[in-house]
């Protein structure tokens, strides 16, 4: 696995995975049916650090770093993580959150926040705290569920200083 910033010859691959994850509607806030532009456009926001997950050649996958507030909570880092479906079990996300974190810190951050991780999301959950997250707090029934209806969602939270 190799990980590097990403550049815009990653945007048709970046699409894609983004595109197959939030298509199923449950585990992302964004509507399915996003189009590539608003989507490509959110993920290369000047203001984030994007970056691609190799394997074999292959990007597998993409996630971001970015502060989680501006001014006096920019010490904050919040991150988001994508897997295309045909890398998942190999782990990549595992290894993606690890990067990210040094990559906080090299970057600055203090600490790292998950704004809304889907509590319907156990493998998320599970992986989030095995690489030392904790739940915060519940958000209740602030997600709309593709499948289930409106559920609750979490806020992780890890201090990396």
């Amino acid at each position: 696995m190799q990980f590097r910033r990403i550049t815009e010859q990653d945007a048709d691959a970046v699409w894609n995975i983004i595109h197959t994850v939030i298509k199923s509607g449950d585990t992302w806030v964004y509507a399915p049916d996003s189009s590539r532009e608003k989507m490509l456009d959110i993920w290369f926001e000047p203001s984030k650090y994007a970056y691609v997950a190799e394997i074999d050649g292959e990007i597998a996958g993409t996630f971001f770093l970015k502060a989680n507030q501006p001014d006096l909570g920019s010490h904050v880092a919040n991150a988001g993580y994508m897997v295309h479906p045909d890398f998942r079990g190999r782990g990549l996300a595992e290894a993606m959150c690890r990067f990210s974190m040094e990559e906080a810190k090299r970057l600055d951050f203090k600490a790292m926040q998950f704004n809304i991780v889907m509590a319907t999301n156990t493998g998320a959950i599970r992986l989030w705290q095995k690489c030392g997250f904790e739940i915060i707090g519940t958000l209740p029934k602030v997600y709309q569920h593709q499948t289930l209806g409106l559920t609750d969602a979490l806020v992780m939270y890890q201090w990396l200083a």
